[in-house]
């Protein structure tokens, strides 16, 4: 095909989406705007842009150059956003480090990532000391030392944080690069092998800034992000760079503030001296939320939340719809930038919450809790195993399938595993849903999570749905075990309420009342031996169910 391209003069400039170009408005128009730690430490924007200059220089001196990796642990800090301005704007590498992984799992990925320069926490100094003989790549580290006295460690240690920031110039000329440069790395934490690298490029996260802000400004009232919002950030800033939340605070001008370690009190105390109003995070910490505020107050209402990681489901989400929280999902995985859709209501849907009849409540509820629609940009799909699009009736399943101009093109020195994510020329999920014809998806469980009992398959994450309706359940999980004549039958691992008195029998009669009426299976009920009360519910370190040592239990 001939090439029709725009002629471009000499003297053009192309205007490569780097992440600079986020800051823009922020330094022009919002300099005056607060950046908060813990509500301890403030800055304004102005000055968050000379930090972002000192940290390069400093960088600098350390033979950081482009290219370079540079790791960070840390709380949700200050230092954590200028981490993610200033190392890719510089044209290296930043490397956001789950701090929640084992030894060894960071010791895998420091070398995967062929980081060579650590900015570590005061807290996490001891964890790189236990593995500092096996790390191939680190040069120096860089201590967080965070108003503790600076620790006794044998790591080659560079300097403190703010000494060196204080010592470098607050003047530093970020060039431009090619746009599809690597900005980030991190690794997913999946309960199977090493963890797997998920890289993106300045190009990546600008776009996707672009299509969530678009998305989240869209809507006249309600569900929506604006320029006096004030931000905090509840999802870890090492996890998919905190779902790139951050720098769209940045690129709007908000208020934002960084909470540090993830403590009930703390979180409380800054909603409501910082007036915090827009935040996102997994359904654990919003259980934990409800249950640390005080009843009957107000200390919640207003409060913006996103909830994704796991399914939000209707009894959580109509706890906080009581308590005054805008709640509503957002999908995406690891591999997704990772925001792909929204459970916004759609336009002519006029919320009333509990005000509203039962019937619109419910299926108000229903929404907010569901997969959501497509941001702005996303071919979003859901395909039988043939590649075909299955019917948008709401009942036909498949797998969804993406494309996006912010997925992630391959994991990291992982070849099979990226054709694989890739197969076809679109990024597979592996999360199974039905399309409405509103456009509203709905997640109905994993690949690997589907239950095959009886000859019928069985949604785990429906009965989990269904089960969180009984009064006194706190949570639940539902796996697939081992049965001579069935083949597999469906199990439920369920927390009830502190004090209560929930029986089994008490949850089967629930879910045998939706199979008369059609809402399961009769093959989805479990036996009154297979619903079984537990303490707790393990969860990967991003706050996810994690259904392997369920498995291993029961097993």
């Amino acid at each position: 095909m001939q090439e029709n391209l725009v002629a471009a003069t000499p003297s053009a400039y192309a205007y490569p989406l780097l992440i600079k170009q986020l800051l823009l408005n922020a330094r022009s128009l919002h300099g005056d705007q607060e950046i908060t730690y813990r509500g301890e430490l403030r800055y304004r924007f102005r000055e968050f842009d000379r930090r972002i200059c000192r940290l390069a220089s400093a960088l600098t001196s350390l033979d950081v150059r482009h290219g370079s990796t540079v790791a960070v642990m840390d709380w949700d800090s200050h230092r954590y956003l200028e981490s993610y301005f200033a190392i890719p704007m510089m044209g290296a590498t930043l490397f956001t480090v789950n701090v929640r992984l084992s030894p060894q799992q960071i010791l895998y990925t420091l070398n995967d990532s062929e980081a060579e320069v650590v900015l570590v926490h005061a807290d996490f100094v001891e964890t790189l000391t236990q593995i500092r003989d096996e790390l191939r790549f680190v040069r120096s580290v860089v201590v967080l030392a965070d108003g503790q006295p600076m620790p006794k460690t044998d790591l080659p240690v560079a300097g403190e944080y703010e000494a060196l920031l204080e010592q470098a110039s607050p003047e530093f000329a970020f060039d431009d690069f090619d746009e599809n440069t690597k900005a980030a790395v991190f690794y997913t934490t999946g309960t199977t092998g090493d963890p797997k690298g998920v890289s993106y490029s300045h190009r990546n996260i600008v776009m996707h800034a672009m299509a969530t802000a678009m998305s989240l400004c869209a809507p006249r009232d309600g569900q929506r992000l604006h320029r006096e919002d004030v931000y905090m950030p509840i999802t870890p800033m090492f996890h998919v760079l905190a779902w790139g939340m951050p720098y769209i605070a940045i690129m709007l001008g908000l208020k934002t503030v960084l909470p540090g370690r993830y403590e009930p009190e703390v979180l409380l105390r800054l909603r409501e001296t910082e007036k915090v109003t827009f935040s996102h995070c997994v359904p654990t910490i919003l259980q934990m939320l409800l249950q640390a505020a005080p009843q009957g107050d107000s200390a919640l209402s207003g409060w913006k939340l996103i909830i994704g990681g796991s399914a939000l489901s209707p009894a959580l989400c109509d706890a906080a719809l009581g308590r005054g929280i805008d709640v509503f999902t957002g999908y995406g995985m690891s591999e997704t930038g990772p925001i792909v859709a929204l459970a916004q209501l759609p336009p002519g849907f006029a919320s009333n919450n509990r005000n509203d009849t039962a019937e619109n409540y419910k299926k108000e509820v229903q929404m907010r809790c569901s997969t959501g629609r497509p941001v702005p940009m996303v071919d979003f799909r859901v395909v039988d195993e043939n590649m075909n699009d299955v019917p948008r009736d709401g009942k036909s399943p498949g797998e969804i399938v993406l494309r996006a101009p912010f997925l992630t093109l391959g994991y990291n020195n992982e070849p099979q595993a990226s054709e694989e994510l890739w197969a076809g020329g679109y990024l597979h999920t592996q999360d199974i849903a039905v399309m409405h014809p509103d456009g509203f998806v709905q997640i109905v469980d994993r690949i690997k999570d589907v239950i095959k009992t009886g000859g019928e398959w069985v949604s785990s994450i429906e009965v989990e749905r269904l089960i969180s309706l009984v009064p006194g359940v706190v949570e639940c999980a539902v796996i697939g075990v081992p049965d001579a004549k069935w083949g597999e039958r469906p199990m439920a691992l369920v927390v009830g309420r502190a004090g209560g008195r929930l029986q089994p029998s008490v949850v089967r009669e629930h879910l045998m009342m939706h199979a008369k009426t059609n809402r399961i299976s009769r093959y989805a009920v479990p036996e009154e031996s297979r619903i079984v009360f537990v303490e707790e519910i393990p969860k990967t370190s991003v706050g996810k169910i994690d259904k392997k040592p369920l498995r291993k239990m029961a097993a």
